[in-house]
């Protein structure tokens, strides 16, 4: 069998739950929050990990990021301030993030505006992280060409080297959280013969509006 008749070969059969209108939430972000618990209760690698789609210029591009918080009914996520995916966000405000549970066979979208976190929670949760996440990102030149894993490893080095004694470290200027602030979301949990349900919630001035959607 080749490849493309392995890749058509495969399926799974979705079965494990089901999700209905009456069963979600008025408040989406209190919807999110029970699945998020739910996943991470399931022991499913990474929960908190989710696809940041960006896009400039006509030319969407998405990377894989972390979850860090949920501050005021919005997302929060930490990054360099010059990295690639920053300067994007610059460019335009509008994301969308989508989260992937297989262990749960559930998928949450959700699409709304980015905007940077204040000052005094970056450097919270920099704080917060171990040392070796702090001197990783003070070190790496993020989205930057470097010549090959040694230049990483040095400047790595040259930095712990630096701080070397310092008990507390500086949080860098370029470096700190965005939140993002909801305007759609989309509960997917999967269903037999692909059927699966899609419970929706768009935001409407004040208040949400919730339907659901055909498979």
């Amino acid at each position: 069998m080749n490849l493309n008749e392995t890749l058509e070969n495969l399926r799974v059969s979705y079965q494990s739950s089901s999700l209905d209108l009456a069963d979600c939430d008025p408040d989406p972000v209190a919807q999110f929050d029970k699945w998020l618990d739910q996943a991470i209760s399931s022991k499913c690698d990474e929960p908190n990990a989710f696809v940041l789609s960006t896009s400039t210029e006509n030319r969407p591009r998405a990377r894989v990021v972390l979850l860090k918080g949920i501050h005021e009914q919005k997302f929060v996520f930490y990054t360099n301030y010059g990295s690639s995916k920053a300067n994007e966000l610059a460019k335009n405000e509008n994301v969308s993030m989508t989260f992937l549970w297989l262990p749960l066979q559930r998928q949450i979208r959700i699409e709304g505006t980015v905007t940077k976190v204040s000052a005094e929670l970056s450097e919270e949760y920099f704080q917060k992280r171990p040392r070796g996440s702090q001197l990783g990102a003070i070190a790496s030149p993020q989205s930057q060409r470097v010549a090959g894993r040694a230049e990483l490893e040095n400047l790595f080095k040259e930095t712990e080297s630096k701080y070397e004694g310092v008990e507390v470290l500086p949080r860098p200027s370029f470096w700190g959280g965005y939140m993002i602030a909801p305007s759609f979301l989309e509960f997917w949990q999967g269903r037999n013969n692909r059927m699966h349900d899609r419970i929706c919630y768009e935001r409407k001035g004040l208040s949400w509006d919730r339907y659901r959607l055909a498979p």
